[in-house]
């Protein structure tokens, strides 16, 4: 089965696209192949990763990408999901072949403000938000695919 190529763009692929790819790769991984990017690489946001350790996945060795480079690459996908507000969403290049595009606009980890036990309750809140996204992304897809015609 050819599976569905998704790219997941955020700022700095520190957090958000982060943890989109890895719940995508996970929960629809029949279906869908996942890879994400920010429109600059940055660090990987260590609350973050202890966030999705909470739930029984370990990005630690995770390395941060630029959807530029994936650009120059020549990387081609199915569908761009950017999870960052549509102003910074267009900063992100057009891939050709591209059959779809889709704005999550979800708050930037990095722009919460707190302790560190403050930003690691918004983030679980981001987490879980990312993963019904994730999972409403499954079905919908499940609901438009074509069948196939030797049923």
């Amino acid at each position: 089965m050819i599976k569905t190529r998704v790219l997941f763009v955020c700022i700095h692929n520190s957090a958000r696209s982060q943890m989109a790819e890895t719940f995508l790769n996970d929960l629809g991984k029949e279906t869908f192949i996942a890879e994400s990017a920010g429109i600059e690489a940055g660090t990987l946001n260590p609350i973050v990763v202890e966030a999705m350790k909470e739930v029984g996945y370990d990005i630690s060795k995770n390395e941060t990408n630029s959807v530029f480079e994936f650009f120059k690459a020549g990387k081609q996908y199915d569908l761009v999901v950017k999870v960052c507000d549509t102003v910074n969403g267009q900063l992100c290049p057009v891939f050709p072949g591209t059959k779809a595009e889709l704005y999550w606009n979800i708050t930037d980890p990095s722009a919460l403000a707190g302790t560190k036990e403050e930003k690691l309750n918004e983030i679980r809140k981001i987490r879980d938000l990312i993963r019904v996204k994730v999972e409403a992304l499954i079905q919908d897809f499940k609901l438009i695919r074509p069948l196939p015609l030797d049923l």
